[in-house]
């Protein structure tokens, strides 16, 4: 099989490579927590090219709108690895929770028991270690990761996928969420270390290109499917 890799061109497009699924996936709320749904079908290739300006006509592929409105995708992420990256931890009795402050603003962190910090520091209860767990593994953006008191991965590895994430409780179209060992390759050649979950802006307003930083929701980013 073809290597599953997502190369972004210097102010274009990202072009995925390895016939990787790309789906539009909806975040749904439904009581205290949020699920995905999947929208409508997306043309599936072994090489595709999806927007990252956010002014594609035929989003969320890349129609050569970069070049017309002069979009400056020069990337701003930290390349250091995500370990290293660190800003919270967050301690439990079994669990801990590490947090790179990456948000997506996909409000996976919630549920009927709570918050996942809050789960995470009660996770006595057998319940909310669960929902802690459930909800670190469902971070779209990888901006939360729960390990054990040995420091193994509280997850399974993703099989790869590419996610259109739409929002329309919040009435925007959110960012490309990327599932599983995909290699992300910088416009310079280098590549970002393989995530189980990243998430990627794709309304070109981020301030930490090429990841989401949840700026989608600041310009009320409309791809024209929403609601799927």
């Amino acid at each position: 099989m073809s290597e599953k890799r997502i190369r972004i061109m210097k102010d274009g497009p990202y072009i995925v490579t390895g016939g990787i699924p790309l789906k539009e996936m909806i975040i749904t709320p439904k009581g205290h927590h949020y699920e995905m749904k999947e929208g409508r079908e997306l043309p599936q290739s072994e090489e595709y090219h999806l927007c990252r300006c956010g002014h594609s006509t035929n989003k969320p592929f890349c129609t050569g709108a970069h070049a017309k409105v002069g979009f400056d995708g020069t990337e701003t992420a930290d390349r250091r690895p995500y370990m290293e990256r660190i800003e919270d931890v967050f301690e439990g009795e079994d669990i801990t929770l590490l947090d790179d402050g990456r948000c997506a603003f996909a409000r996976f962190c919630h549920s009927e028991l709570g918050d996942i910090w809050t789960a995470t520091e009660n996770d006595v209860d057998e319940d909310s270690k669960a929902a802690a767990i459930k909800m670190a593994s469902e971070c779209v953006a990888g901006r939360l990761t729960m390990i054990d008191k040995d420091g193994n991965v509280l997850e399974e590895e993703l099989e790869p996928e590419i996610w259109i994430l739409e929002d329309p409780e919040r009435g925007v179209s959110a960012g490309i969420a990327v599932r599983g060992p995909i290699v992300i390759e910088a416009a310079d050649g280098t590549e970002y270390e393989v995530r189980n979950r990243v998430a990627l802006c794709r309304c070109g307003g981020s301030r930490n290109k090429p990841f989401c930083d949840a700026m989608h929701v600041t310009i009320a980013f409309n791809d024209g499917h929403i609601n799927g």
